[in-house]
């Protein structure tokens, strides 16, 4: 079964020696999206940075040769509890347009790689 590593072009390179997302056969998988615009800004609050993370997502799935109508799986992290509703605001605005709702998960966690960042997504996703 053939891997493929995504780097999409239109989205912020990764930060070390790892793909956005890998794609098989039958699977999409991301790595977890930080909150970076290409031009390596940073937006304010967590529901600017969801809809980033989320587009970002979108380049990767799309890159894999999918989309979010086939997400299977979200994972997210957010550094405070009070950053959940500005990421449900996101998640559910990526969503709205969704035929099948996918499985989800949010945790809270102590922090990311940089103190702005504020929330971390990864999807999985069915190759049609």
């Amino acid at each position: 079964m053939p891997i493929d590593s995504l780097i999409p072009d239109t989205i912020a390179a990764p930060f070390a020696r790892y793909a956005h997302g890998v794609a098989t056969d039958s699977l999409v998988l991301t790595s977890g999206q930080l909150p970076l615009a290409l031009n390596g800004s940073v937006p304010e609050g967590p529901e600017a940075q969801a809809a980033l993370c989320f587009a970002n997502i979108d380049a990767i799935l799309a890159a894999g040769g999918t989309s979010k109508h086939h997400a299977l799986r979200i994972n997210a992290y957010v550094t405070h509890r009070d950053h959940m509703q500005g990421y449900m605001a996101a998640r559910d605005a990526w969503l709205a347009d969704a035929r099948v709702l996918p499985a989800s998960t949010l945790m809270v966690v102590s922090g990311f790689t940089r103190p702005e960042f504020l929330v971390e997504v990864e999807v999985t996703a069915v190759r049609p």
